[in-house]
């Protein structure tokens, strides 16, 4: 039995019966923001098409290298503009409808214009338990701005990001995609301090931090120029499970014969 208008009505007696639903949850726009370029100037397009060639000649099937493709454009205008979107799709034959659906459905791509450095920090499971909440709210404060909002003088957006794949080290704060470990709200002030001053700190692990442009045009799979420092490779909290497990002479049970056939 359901109810319309304050009247009870019997299942199946043909009435229709109009659901009140709360408003539709906020969705960013889709790539239109004011001042945003529509196309490229020509030099601009000539040097891009000649590395989305290179990108492009990487893969057997050209649609597949959309994802590059759009870090490219990305690289070149820190977000998704309608000019970059339009780029994609003309250099590998698909329509505006195909390469928004794509651009859309992951959160690397920006649709906002995004600064020198985007700090994201964790605030999954995990490393809100162990302050990734605690680290979001006051870096909001001392920055003066809120979630995916810049700063005045451009250098850092702020947003609050999903698992980092990086537990082991929670709470994390990733800039430009390069970890920072075992934060605080301390060294997390001290952090985008050190990015607004131009001397920023050095990465917990992984390459030396570049600023977003120069890391989206890395992540199309055009050449990373930065030297590798020795700076790869798990860490002690990583390995800790495997420590215990030689400590006590523990092993994985050996493999079931019915598995090998």
């Amino acid at each position: 039995m359901t109810e319309h208008n304050g009247r009870p009505n019997e299942a199946g007696s043909g009435e229709r019966v109009f659901l009140r639903l709360g408003p539709p949850p906020e969705e960013p726009s889709q790539f239109v923001v004011e001042g945003a370029p529509q196309t490229y100037p020509a030099e601009v397009r000539d040097r891009l098409e000649a590395e989305a060639k290179e990108i492009i000649g990487k893969y057997p099937n050209a649609r597949s290298a959309l994802l590059p493709l759009l870090h490219l454009v990305q690289g070149e205008d820190s977000y998704l503009t309608p000019a970059g979107l339009e780029f994609c799709g003309q250099q590998l034959g698909l329509t505006g409808a195909e390469v928004s659906a794509v651009a859309s459905f992951y959160t690397m791509y920006r649709r906002g214009p995004t600064g020198e450095y985007l700090v994201g920090v964790c605030t999954n499971t995990l490393c809100a338990v162990m302050g990734g909440d605690a680290i979001f709210a006051d870096l909001k404060e001392h920055l003066g701005i809120g979630n995916d909002e810049t700063t005045d003088d451009g250098t850092v957006t702020l947003q609050h990001i999903e698992c980092n794949a990086a537990c082991d080290y929670a709470p994390v704060v990733m800039v430009n995609w390069e970890f920072y470990d075992n934060q605080t709200p301390e060294s997390a002030r001290e952090l985008v301090d050190s990015l607004r001053s131009g001397e920023p700190v050095a990465p917990t692990r992984g390459a030396p931090l570049c600023k977003f442009r120069e890391t989206s045009r890395i992540l199309a799979g055009l050449r990373d120029e930065r030297p590798d420092q020795g700076q790869g490779g798990p860490g002690a909290a990583t390995l800790a499970g495997l420590r215990v497990a030689q400590e006590n002479g523990m092993q994985a049970p050996p493999i079931p014969e019915a598995a090998n056939d």
